[in-house]
């Protein structure tokens, strides 16, 4: 809870004011959440208005678009503000006697507008105020600020007034790529001044309706605030991506639904397809309610969850149609009877069946961590709709497959004789050849266990890869290209126009925005990695948009491959430190692989930077890590003013007073600010010396101070300046000191980055006392989190499912047999990712682009679990009805897989039919082809493995 949290922060700094030094003057507790993050940015450019138009005309339709309901917080990027700039002489001030801070003090004091009170008079009460407040440049200029030798000394007497932009701390440019139709007049790949709003949504509002209100009152606003000579472009709408996002799973949704039909159809008939597929949106329906109920939002998750869903809920309703239908084929009852018998048979089993599915997602709602809000839809949603699957496959099902079948009963077929189908006829014949034979049966299962033993090793051999979860298709990607410390404004932003003049050459690209001392409008990465705090004249950040996934054949992480050499060939040649970041599909990170170096208690920082060099050393050394940087900032030179305490007390002067005189040149100070009419924000008034006065040493030794007796005392007579270089900021993570060394891998797996990474500090330890910890704020982090949480939902839904078949079978041995197809699904999974690698797989600019298997694999794997048991369920029931009935073991046995194979292999395919459709999604397709690979494997060695299991098992019994 974010207030709560927030209280406790302010608690506990503010319990502690006791310990902080002195010299901490305060500090701003301000939480950034996901609802800070702009939804919609909107870009200004023109090739006649330069930034400081841009900015005013950002400022203004930033002030009408906020008006909007639910808009949240809302910044302008860039762009030079208007500014009252009083640039005084140094020269002019000595000459009438005054020094900065003084004629500081004299604007300030001449600048006050306060309520004085109020009197009675005839009856009408009167306020009385004091002032007025400034209300324009020339008001400044013609200040008194002093008397000096009986003449009246103005502020233009010893300044300029400046009344305009200030002086430029970041600048924006945007430039068109291939993929963008350029605006009449304007030429591609040249780069325009830009300045960005960047708005966000409140808490709780859909992001969809907000973003097309605002760009709904953006072209309302065109004729009224925007001069026709100033183009604006849409340069993010999240609004839009998530109502397509939603719109294709929605189709994703109707082509899974018509999918299973068309399947259905083609097994059974068009009537008994159309009873199954009418369970469909019933079900679908109470889902989606029972998921207002709990306050779940429509998203991709949830969609997503209701689509592996979908394979699933039909299952239920499968069994009894399948299961009437035969009843009515074999005539032994009426059919009202036969429908009551049929699905009286099945009820039990598919009971515990679908309970065991149920089993299986809900160890998934308590994994930890940033991935659990991502996952928590999905053991809310297919619980709850196997539920609702249950209810309507024992009501509505058996109501509308008696009314719909019971016309057919008899008319066109003959009673229905197992042994004459080729069903039958096939099963006996791979199955009787492992029940006569004992050593045929033992060789078979060995078999199968070496195929599992080969599955299980595949990852371990690299040829499955493995990853947190795989890369996403976005519309854009970052480049963050920071330049040394000491770099000026200018020569970052040239920087970033020779990687953006290569950038506008790649095909895929719509629009390149640079940002030059300033960070650019955050995403969700942003938000993790404080890239908002990033400011300064060396930072410099691109934003990269792309042509809309309809319009591209290469997905984004393809294009981010594709530029990285030539990127990486220009940061060379400035010294930028590169990183090219692309949108994370799941929670972000610091970085992909992060590795905190900790040294000894009381171990000097620089020390500390010597052991993290050897770390970063590692990373570099690994091929297939990019993006390789540290925490410590470049040596930046600094001028240090050393004070001659002694000559500073001799002359009347503190040390205090001289630092804020020399911060008031170089810096500036805001002594004020102007009341205009009819800007809407006052603004402020700035003191500095001219930037010729203060761009060397010399110049600022030219500062004079005023002493208590009224004389002026030049800087260069207190001290001299000293060439040195800034110490590095001290990073510590809890309490400790600590450097982060960063990197992001291309063509290579993360986990086998970090375990080559791991191997080389082992064989190659960093000194005594200090250790590299590479699991800290990485990806590699959430990823064994979130490994070891589903691994332990898995456990905990196998222990589950043994625990649920054990109260129904009242045996120890019984659950384990039908438990046996769990590993089976390895079989499938493992080989299916391989050959996915070996086939489709690719290569671009020589980086690897595989396959990964992946967090959500993983979830498709747990899933599995309780779906191939169903299978397992309902043939060793039907076993034992056949034992009943007085059949032989080795009879029952293949009567029963016979009768099973069918409906078995329909919710098999129904569920893979179902899942298909995930396959072109970036983010779920690992899923889609766990179920696929496992279902296809499990289904076809369970229909053999299980059956033989329980008859090596049960032939030992007697009788």
């Amino acid at each position: 809870n974010l207030e709560t949290s927030l209280f406790k922060v302010y608690n506990k700094t503010f319990s502690n004011l006791d310990q902080v030094p002195s010299g901490v003057t305060g500090w701003v507790v301000k939480p950034m959440s996901i609802n800070d993050v702009p939804i919609v940015t909107l870009t200004l450019y023109s090739k006649q208005a330069d930034d400081y138009e841009l900015r005013r005309v950002a400022d203004e339709l930033l002030h009408r678009l906020q008006a909007i309901p639910d808009a949240g917080r809302s910044l302008v990027v860039a762009g030079r503000k208007r500014q009252v700039r009083v640039e005084a002489d140094p020269a002019r001030l000595a000459g009438h006697g005054l020094d900065l801070a003084s004629l500081a003090q004299a604007i300030e004091v001449s600048n006050v507008n306060l309520p004085a009170g109020h009197f009675s008079r005839q009856n009408r009460e009167y306020l009385v105020e004091a002032g007025p407040f400034l209300k324009s440049a020339d008001e400044v200029a013609n200040l008194l600020v002093a008397v000096h030798q009986g003449k009246p000394v103005y502020l233009r007497d010893v300044a300029q007034i400046l009344d305009g932009p200030e002086e430029p701390v970041a600048a924006s440019q945007i430039a068109f790529g291939p993929a963008e139709e350029v605006p009449a007049g304007y030429e591609r790949g040249r780069f325009y001044p830009a300045v960005t709003m960047a708005i966000a949504k409140r808490l709780g509002t859909n992001a969809v309706t907000v973003a097309q209100g605002l760009l709904d009152r953006l072209e309302e606003l065109k004729k009224e605030v925007i001069p026709p000579y100033i183009q604006v472009k849409i340069t993010r709408n999240y609004g839009q991506t998530a109502d397509e996002k939603v719109n294709e799973l929605v189709r994703e949704l109707l082509i899974a639904v018509l999918s299973i039909t068309v399947l259905l159809t083609l097994f059974l008939g068009w009537r008994q397809a159309l009873i199954v597929a009418l369970a469909v949106p019933l079900t679908l329906a109470i889902t989606l309610t029972g998921n207002m109920l709990f306050g779940y939002t429509i998203n991709r998750v949830t969609l997503f969850a209701l689509i592996l869903s979908l394979g699933l809920l039909v299952d239920d309703p499968i069994i009894d149609v399948e299961n009437i239908h035969r009843h009515f084929q074999l005539r032994q009852h009426p059919p009202l009877e036969a429908t009551l018998v049929a699905v009286d048979e099945v009820r039990a089993p598919t009971i515990l069946a679908t309970f065991t599915v149920i089993i299986s997602f809900i160890p998934m709602y308590f994994v930890t961590g940033m991935m659990g809000p991502y996952m928590r839809p999905m053991p809310l949603n297919v619980p709850l709709a196997m539920l609702m699957s249950l209810f309507i496959a024992f009501t509505v099902t058996p109501w509308a497959t008696y009314h719909m079948l019971k016309k057919e009963y008899g008319e066109k077929e003959k009673p229905f004789v197992l042994e004459e189908t080729w069903i039958y006829r096939t099963y006996t014949r791979i199955l009787t050849p492992l029940l006569e034979s004992r050593r045929r049966a033992h060789l078979f299962l060995l078999t199968v266990v070496v195929l599992f033993l080969i599955s299980v090793a595949l990852p371990v051999l690299g040829l499955v890869p493995l990853k947190m979860l795989p890369f996403d298709n976005k519309n854009d990607f970052l480049v963050v290209a920071n330049q040394p410390n000491d770099t000026p404004l200018e020569a970052t932003q040239e920087v970033l126009q020779d990687f953006g003049r290569y950038l506008a050459t790649v095909h895929e690209v719509d629009s390149i925005v640079t940002y030059a001392g300033v960070s650019a409008p955050i995403d969700f990465n942003g938000l993790v990695r404080h890239y908002y705090l990033m400011q300064g004249h060396y930072v410099g950040q691109i934003r990269v948009n792309l042509a809309e996934k309809e319009r591209r054949r290469a997905a984004s992480h393809s294009i981010a491959l594709w530029v990285r050499p030539a990127m990486e060939e220009i940061a060379r040649k400035h010294g930028t430190r590169l990183a090219i970041v692309e949108v994370p599909p799941g929670p972000p990170d610091l970085q992909t692989l992060v590795g905190e170096v900790y040294g000894p208690p009381g171990a000097a920082y620089p020390d500390l930077i010597r052991e993290a060099a050897t770390v970063r050393d590692f990373f570099l050394q690994t091929p297939g890590v990019v993006d390789v940087d540290t925490s410590v900032e470049t040596a930046e030179p600094r001028f240090r003013f050393l004070l001659d305490r002694g000559k500073a007390a001799l002359s009347g002067l503190s040390t205090a007073q001289i630092a804020r005189g020399l911060a008031i040149a170089q810096a500036g100070e805001t002594v004020g600010r102007v009341h205009l009419d009819p800007e809407r924000l006052p603004l402020e008034i700035l003191l500095r010396w001219p930037a010729a006065a203060r761009s060397s040493t010399l110049g600022l030794g030219q500062l004079y101070f005023k002493n208590p007796t009224g004389s002026l005392v030049p800087l260069q007579e207190l001290g001299r300046f000293d060439l040195d270089t800034a110490p590095n900021a001290i990073l510590r993570k809890n309490l400790e000191r600590v450097v982060f060394v960063t990197g992001d891998t291309a063509g290579l797996s993360p986990v086998n980055a970090i375990l080559k990474l791991m191997g080389d500090t082992a064989a190659k330890p960093l000194s005594p006392g200090y250790r590299v910890n590479y699991a800290g704020e990485g990806e590699w982090k959430i990823t064994v989190q979130v490994f070891r949480d589903l691994g332990i939902a898995f456990a905990g839904a196998l222990i589950g499912i043994y625990i649920l078949l054990v109260l129904q079978t009242s045996s120890y041995t019984m659950p384990l047999v039908i438990m046996v197809a769990i590993p089976l699904t390895m079989i499938g999974v493992m080989p299916g990712f391989a050959l996915l690698n070996l086939f489709f797989a690719g290569k671009v600019q020589g980086y690897a682009d595989p396959i990964y298997f992946t967090a959500t694999a993983m979830i498709g794997m747990i899933a599995l679990a309780g779906i191939v048991v169903r299978n397992s369920i309902i043939l060793i029931d039907f076993i034992h009805h056949h034992l009943d009935r007085g059949y032989s073991l080795e009879d029952a046995v293949l009567r029963s897989g016979a009768v099973r194979f069918r409906p078995i292999l329909l919710t098999a395919l129904a569920a893979m039919f179902g899942s298909w459709v995930i396959t072109l999604d970036p983010i779920f397709s690992g899923l889609a082809w766990s179920f696929i690979f496992g279902l296809f494997a499990s289904t076809a060695f369970s229909l053999v493995v299980v059956p033989v299991i329980y008859y090596l098992l049960a032939s030992r019994k007697p009788g």
